[in-house]
């Protein structure tokens, strides 16, 4: 162990540890959880704190020297070398300044021992150097935006379009399979499994759209608000520069925020961005319990569709295989479905200048993101592209239907149509038989307006 000073005195830190003594003193207050802050949100605290030292450093406001060692020191954070030097529970002070103040005192260490000095030396300052012009309060809001724009961008609007490609490649190969349509679990009129999965597919693309509008509130950060808005501290011009600089690294739109107070104050944006996630979750949803229940069977079940075997589905009936793709996507959907929740609370709880829930929200909104990316993906790759069509049993419950009586509505009406589909189904037999032995329409009317095709093209026929 060796001993490191912050503002409250002396505390024992490990001898190899590049934090300090404001690191570990959270480390023993919080041993809350396993949870710790992810790659995104550490290569955005190393995004940003790299780009502040590259505008404070020119300006004269912190040396060139230590300027220099702390860009190469932010630069190893943002690239993920440093990670096992973030060591703090996600439960931890509201503002997330444990965090903050763990970032500033792995990069002081790490720019002290490249110029020369030891751990724990104190030749680069955590405070004076790192966070210069700096706040926790304005720095975590920041990262969380930096952090989800990259991937919303980099991750989930990919794969979100990779699955809807995958349903609309799948749309475009059943157009012409007839099935029975289904409202409220019950017998409908007919569709055709084409156009079932175009509803999906159009379903996840409005997603893509919701998320993409997003963005704009995501890209305004709060940098340069410093500790409650007024920017105290924060030489002119530099949380511009500072963002400038982030957006020229990454190719992302960052701008700094048109009300400090309203960024620091509110985390609005990232409660609007979950909500999002949470409205495609809720599509993704949809669509996987669909397809579990298309394929229920293979006996017994609907039995329409077939999707991919992945792997045996008990430990106890041989040759049983399990929808187990849709069942990971329900469960991820219900988890991000959650998290909103927890975000949704987390961005009431604004006490006058600032947010104090604000690790609970980067952590949630960031695993949503990650969550929707990765089940997206995997279930365009081992579930979608691999689902056929049972077309022979899918036709012959359409024609079992007795519902397609509703195409004889224009010509018998609808009282009639009643007759003919209660008779049908208590005698077994088809509605066919029944208006023509009613004398209603001819055989070859009958053969005619019952086009099971014809039907799902939506109009009257004739």
């Amino acid at each position: 162990m060796r001993i490191e000073r912050d503002s409250m005195g002396e505390v024992q830190v490990p001898d190899g540890a590049h934090y300090g003594a404001s690191t570990q003193r959270a480390v023993e207050n919080f041993p809350i959880s396993d949870l710790r802050f992810g790659r995104r949100f550490i290569w955005a605290l190393g995004l940003l704190k790299g780009s502040a030292a590259r505008v404070s450093g020119p300006a004269g406001h912190v040396e060139a020297e230590l300027a220099d060692a702390i860009v190469q020191a932010a630069n190893e954070v943002r690239d993920g070398k440093l990670d096992g030097e973030f060591v703090l529970d996600i439960f931890q002070t509201g503002s997330g300044t444990s965090t903050n103040t763990n970032a500033n005192e792995v990069i002081a260490n790490r720019a002290s021992v490249i110029l020369g000095g030891d751990l724990g030396s104190g030749k680069v300052h955590p405070n004076d150097h790192v966070n210069f012009g700096q706040s926790s309060n304005d720095v975590i809001p920041s990262a969380i935006h930096v952090a989800a724009v990259a991937a919303i961008r980099e991750e989930l609007l990919p794969k979100l379009g990779g699955l809807a490609d995958g349903l609309e490649a799948k749309a475009e190969e059943f157009a012409d399979v007839v099935k029975s349509g289904r409202t409220h679990l019950m017998d409908a009129t007919p569709v055709t499994i084409g156009q079932e999965f175009g509803g999906y597919a159009t379903q996840v693309r409005k997603g893509i759209q919701r998320v993409e509008k997003v963005l704009p509130e995501l890209e305004e950060l709060a940098l340069g608000g410093t500790a409650v808005g007024s920017g105290l501290n924060a030489p002119d011009g530099f949380p511009a520069a500072v963002i400038a600089d982030m957006a020229a690294i990454t190719g992302y739109p960052f701008r700094e925020a048109d009300d400090h107070f309203e960024a620091q104050a509110a985390k609005d944006a990232a409660v609007n961005a979950s909500g999002a996630l949470k409205t495609v979750a809720t599509s993704l949803f949809k669509i996987a319990n669909d397809l579990r229940w298309l394929s229920s069977g293979p006996r017994t079940g609907i039995a329409e569709i077939r999707l991919p075997s992945l792997q045996p589905g008990s430990s106890i009936m041989p040759g049983k295989v399990n929808p187990v793709m849709s069942e990971m996507m329900m469960q991820v959907c219900s988890q991000v479905i959650g998290n909103d929740t927890a975000i949704t609370w987390g961005g009431a709880n604004g006490n006058f200048e600032l947010n104090v829930m604000m690790p609970l929200i980067a952590h949630n909104l960031l695993e949503s993101i990650s969550l929707l990316a990765n089940a997206a993906d995997t279930f365009r790759e081992r579930c979608v592209d691999g689902i056929e069509a049972d077309v022979a049993r899918s036709r012959a419950l359409a024609e079992a239907n007795i519902i397609v009586v509703t195409a004889l509505n224009p010509h018998i009406g609808y009282d009639k149509g009643a007759v003919a589909a209660k008779e049908a189904f208590a005698s077994g037999r088809n509605v066919r038989d029944v208006v023509i032995e009613k004398g209603w329409l001819t055989e070859e009317q009958v053969d005619e307006l019952l086009d099971i095709k014809r039907m799902t093209e939506g109009g009257i026929i004739d």
